[in-house]
């Protein structure tokens, strides 16, 4: 078609450019995250935010930005993202991660993964909100040994950083903006578009082994969905899986002093658990069949021990199948979209 009115042709130049800018708009963070708005996926519950922390493209914006930086630690040797790898799903390949000076961790780095949905955080459960859990890593010796207040002075000095600041709360940067901000990107890494959400929506179908092991999840033949439940695959509770007669960790206790709590650790989710490796609160273990094997022997005798957990007898196949459907939690999406890298 061939428009040779010079006015028409100004229009049409006109509506494309507003329909491109509105595309860019809607697809910022490419389907998991609009403009301004976090999207969840079917299924999921709102996510609440903070009075203080409200979620805004700026935010975001510097939240990301701080995430990548190693400025974060005292020898500028590593950033949140040294630990929590995209494509990973935001957890580790090893089971220990590496701080500063390559100070091995006590525990293994945990998917941040639906992270927004969490009641508490660490694996001992003992912050209460994001905002509060990103000071962990940053004064933890092993970890960034560093001061939040120190990290403020240190970036100040950064142009971009004050700007961004400016835009997203309004306030000179310091350590208040550092810890919302990066709380700020963190609840946006929502990940509900595995091939199991696709199933329950109509849209794919599940191979026969997928089918067989989703019925052994959900039996109470292994009671995994006991533990594994909800949305994001955690009732977030404290348990012990006999993973071992004697920890060398004491787990909540450390936290709480209790008795109750000893060698006690928070239920992780499963969504993308193929990614996760190795796993466990210590990552002594390398594969999921590893894991698999360690549940279906009903583990080791352990006064802590859930009761839940308890030998299941499993056929080999049965346990192949089981795994088949841990890998439908897998997001690809999710561990590849380009707007939190």
């Amino acid at each position: 078609m061939r428009i040779n009115n010079k006015k028409n042709r100004l229009l049409l130049f006109f509506f494309i450019a507003v329909l491109f800018t509105a595309c860019l708009n809607r697809s910022l963070f490419s389907g998991s995250t609009v403009l301004n708005k976090i999207v969840v996926p079917k299924g999921f519950p709102e996510i609440s935010f903070p009075d203080d922390n409200h979620f805004t493209k700026e935010r975001w914006l510097l939240g990301k930005k701080l995430f990548y930086d190693t400025s974060l630690s005292l020898d500028s040797s590593i950033s949140c993202s040294s630990c929590h790898k995209p494509a990973l799903a935001f957890s580790d390949s090893i089971a220990l991660s590496l701080g500063v000076k390559n100070l091995q961790g006590t525990q293994n780095a945990p998917t941040l993964a639906n992270v927004a949905y969490h009641p508490y955080y660490t694996r001992l459960g003992g912050v209460s909100t994001l905002e509060k859990q990103i000071l962990v890593p940053i004064q933890e010796h092993n970890e960034f040994n560093f001061n939040i207040v120190e990290i403020a002075k240190r970036l100040q000095v950064n142009q971009e950083y004050l700007q961004l600041s400016r835009k997203a709360y309004n306030r000179e940067f310091d350590y208040y903006v550092i810890t919302r901000a990066l709380a700020n990107f963190e609840r946006s890494l929502i990940s509900g578009e595995s091939k199991y959400d696709k199933y329950k929506q109509g849209g794919v179908k599940l191979s026969e082994n997928e089918m067989k092991g989703m019925d052994l999840f959900f039996s109470k033949k292994t009671n995994c969905s006991e533990c594994h439940s909800g949305f994001n695959f955690s009732n977030y509770m404290f348990e012990n899986n006999g993973l071992y007669e004697t920890y060398k960790d004491i787990g909540r206790k450390r936290l709480t002093e209790k008795e109750e709590d000893l060698e006690k650790f928070k239920v992780p989710t499963l969504r993308n658990i193929e990614l996760t490796a190795p796993y466990m609160h210590n990552g002594s273990m390398k594969t999921l069949e590893d894991v698999v094997k360690h549940y279906n022997s009903g583990g080791k005798n352990n006064k802590q021990k859930n009761i839940l957990v308890k030998p299941l007898n499993l056929t080999t196949i049965e346990q192949q199948n089981l795994i088949a459907f841990l890998k439908t939690l897998t997001d690809k999406k999710f561990c590849t979209n380009k707007y939190f890298n």
